[in-house]
């Protein structure tokens, strides 16, 4: 059997960690890469990757010369937000090519704009293939590992959860997004004009659960909130004094009838132990029986985003045409073995 060929559409920090992964798996070729800066463009993936050795791929900036219909799937990893990523994704779909996004609004993509949802999903359909957006979170643990844990009740009354990340390995973006290094009056001012957005992907992680469970929300509201620091706290890319903002509390609520279903918090801050703050991912869930998980520290984000996304490359292949979600598709495991084993086509 021929291996699986596959494609990376983004070299950034992510891309190129997937690319590295890849890179030592069983059955799988890197047929092609692309990415946004013309500086990478005619350069070995291996030498981009500061790999020892050539893979003879040479980067491009040219997406519709080198995505082929050869390619079995792309890895997509340019941005977040499904209107950036609509024309590239559309660009794959009619090459007849599977798609994986780490875009975190493609993960539920209705949640945020039904019809390019809609119709991401008729042309996927009409080109025989599939498109999936994942990710560490949203795409696995405040969504799809919230859904298989309520697998074991026979009841469930109410969702809370939580992950509290450390910002300090991320670079200014985030710091700029998520707040950090501001004034509490910036902050909120940020927050007003969306300059300050916190989490991207509660939408998305709240409408799969409800989804998956069956429950039709009213609303889902989300508040923001700056942790404020008592401690001089620096990063490579920020310096945070004392009563400036280290970080933004970002809490989402699923709502019906008044009453709060799912409650999903994110609080993330840089260096979170000079004041005695444990990072983690808690999941409870109240129900018939009550589940309650914790896991300490928090489950990497970069590398459970690359993760997820290379592990998702067999059910992509196997899965039915169209627009999918994580809980749409069995549940990923590591890839330890030859990936070529379990793929049904």
């Amino acid at each position: 059997m021929e291996k699986i060929k596959v494609g990376l559409w983004g070299l950034g920090s992510m891309g190129s960690g997937m690319a590295k992964f890849l890179v030592d798996k069983k059955g799988i070729e890197i047929r092609a890469a692309v990415a946004n800066r013309e500086s990478k463009a005619g350069k070995d993936l291996g030498e981009l990757l500061g790999l020892d050795k050539k893979l003879n791929v040479k980067v491009s900036n040219q997406p519709a010369e080198v995505f082929t219909e050869e390619l079995d799937v792309v890895l997509h990893a340019t941005t977040s937000f499904v209107r950036e990523a609509f024309p590239q994704l559309e660009l794959l779909i009619n090459k007849k090519i599977n798609v994986i996004s780490i875009a975190e609004e493609l993960a539920y993509p209705a949640a945020v704009d039904e019809k390019l949802a809609n119709k991401l999903a008729e042309i996927a359909k009409e080109n025989d293939v599939s498109v999936l957006g994942t990710g560490i979170n949203p795409g696995f643990v405040l969504d799809l590992l919230i859904i298989t844990m309520s697998g074991a009740c026979a009841v469930v009354n109410k969702i809370s959860a939580s992950r509290v990340n450390d910002l300090s390995p991320f670079g200014p973006t985030v710091m700029r997004t998520q707040g950090v290094g501001t004034t509490v009056e910036e902050f909120e001012k940020g927050v007003k004009e969306g300059k300050i957005v916190g989490h991207i992907g509660f939408q998305q992680s709240i409408n799969m659960i409800a989804d998956r469970l069956g429950w039709e929300l009213d609303e889902i509201v989300e508040t923001r909130e700056a942790i404020i620091s008592n401690t001089e706290r620096e990063t490579p890319h920020v310096k945070v004094k004392p009563g400036m903002v280290a970080g933004c509390k970002h809490i989402a609520r699923g709502i019906k009838d008044g009453e709060e279903l799912i409650v999903l918090e994110h609080p993330q801050q840089i260096q979170p132990e000079k004041e005695g703050t444990d990072t983690g991912d808690y999941i409870k869930i109240e129900g018939e029986p009550d589940i309650n998980l914790a896991n300490k520290p928090e489950i990497p984000g970069g590398i459970g985003t690359m993760a997820t996304a290379i592990n998702m490359i067999p059910q992509i292949i196997n899965a039915e045409a169209g627009m999918l979600t994580m809980k749409d598709l069995p549940v990923p495991s590591a890839m330890m073995g030859d990936l070529r084993k379990l793929l049904k086509k």
